[in-house]
């Protein structure tokens, strides 16, 4: 059997926790940031996990 390839475009936007959840960045931080407050921009900055119902697919796509 061959190896199965990462989804690139999924690699580039998740990591993997040591309990083997997922990372992500939040979005809404490239443009517009002049009315959004400072609070609101401080808190995009931060990484959260995906949605309990997104992760089978994403360990689909990045399967090592």
């Amino acid at each position: 059997m061959p190896k199965i390839k990462s989804h690139r475009g999924a690699a580039k936007r998740f990591r993997k926790t040591g309990t083997g959840k997922f990372k992500r960045t939040h979005a809404y931080t490239s443009h517009i940031l002049t009315k959004k407050s400072a609070k609101r921009k401080r808190n995009l900055r931060k990484n959260t996990l995906i949605a309990s119902v997104d992760q089978k697919k994403v360990e689909r796509m990045l399967p090592y």
